[in-house]
């Protein structure tokens, strides 16, 4: 990848709390039978990221087309102890690390349940992946979002994903200038380079623009794997509050064994920016942030010479907290 890529403002997604009066309370248990406030319906959702032999992954129900959810409850007493209990419920899979990522209440964003509308409040969780425990699917974020990993150089789908996005600014000469501008910076064709922090606004163009199937366009003409209702969007919103925050935030050591190479930290943090970075620089700015400290132990990779593992050291979370810690996205 080239350095040239300009930074942008990280884009803030803030929750916003759910309004109206509770009328009635529905408690059967199931993914889509959330609790009625007011004339919505609220739900609790879960995108619970991974990251397993280099790929970011999330975990699914309903054979990698939903993630996790349910209602929230007069039971639960806190909205994050509903979803954990949602969460252990539908896939056995225990939840450390979880903080509340947006609340989706979009007029059409359901249609499923007649004359109501559905109001969900989303979290993001970091865990470690659990062969066989429960019944969760896990699935890569690139079977969603393909044209999002540049780990390789330039993904070969982006090239039909601009010929259609050029066809559609077209299809429209009062808004034509405009679209293609809005292409050209989305998908890092305007001089300012490829911005990994912009996942969402990508999926939300190529929804207004018909090319994925959520907005109404046939399967064989979508773009990505598809979700059921707004969960891609869903997930799209994870993956750019877990890129912009990896960033000011060590929160991937949460997604970390409790000892590890300098090479895993980097590759784990690469899947999930979707870049590859300079190797050098990286353990440069590690070092320099005083992050992680060496266990005495080694660990040979890929056949070579036995290399120093590490762990992070927890007092830098507690001396940071406030002040922030950077973790570096510094391209090749």
């Amino acid at each position: 990848m080239g350095s040239a890529a300009k930074a942008l403002p990280l884009h803030w997604l803030p929750s916003r709390p759910v309004s109206g009066i509770i009328r009635s309370i529905h408690s059967e248990r199931s993914i889509r039978s959330p609790v009625t406030i007011g004339f919505a319906h609220a739900e609790l959702i879960a995108v619970l990221v991974a990251v397993t032999g280099d790929e970011p992954r999330v975990m699914t129900i309903r054979s990698g087309n939903a993630l996790p959810s349910g209602p929230f409850e007069m039971g639960h007493r806190t909205l994050q102890s509903g979803l954990r209990e949602w969460v252990q419920e539908q896939t056995e899979h225990p939840v450390g690390y979880l903080e509340q990522l947006y609340t989706f209440a979009d007029r059409d964003r359901n249609n499923d349940i007649p004359g109501g509308r559905t109001i969900s409040i989303s979290y993001l969780g970091l865990v470690n992946e659990q062969s066989g425990a429960g019944r969760p699917g896990w699935h890569g974020w690139y079977e969603y979002f393909p044209w999002e990993d540049h780990r390789q150089g330039r993904p070969v789908v982006l090239d039909e994903i601009m010929a259609r996005l050029r066809s559609w600014a077209d299809a429209d000469p009062a808004r034509r200038d405009h679209r293609h501008r809005r292409a050209d910076f989305t998908f890092g064709l305007d001089g300012g380079g490829w911005n990994e922090d912009l996942a969402l606004q990508r999926y939300e163009l190529l929804y207004e623009a018909g090319l994925v199937s959520e907005a109404g366009c046939g399967a064989e003409a979508n773009l990505g794997r598809a979700m059921f209702a707004d969960h891609r969007r869903i997930l799209a919103t994870g993956i750019a509050r877990l890129r912009a925050k990896i960033k000011y935030r060590p929160v991937v050591f949460e997604l970390m064994p409790e000892s590890f190479t300098l090479l895993r930290l980097q590759r784990t943090i690469e899947a999930l920016a979707g870049l590859t970075l300079h190797k050098q620089n990286f353990r440069r700015l590690i070092e320099q942030q005083d992050l992680v400290e060496e266990t005495g132990g080694t660990e040979s990779e890929t056949g070579g010479r036995p290399a120093k593992l590490f762990r992070f050291r927890y007092t830098v979370l507690e001396e940071r907290a406030l002040a922030g810690t950077k973790l570096p996205l510094s391209r090749n």
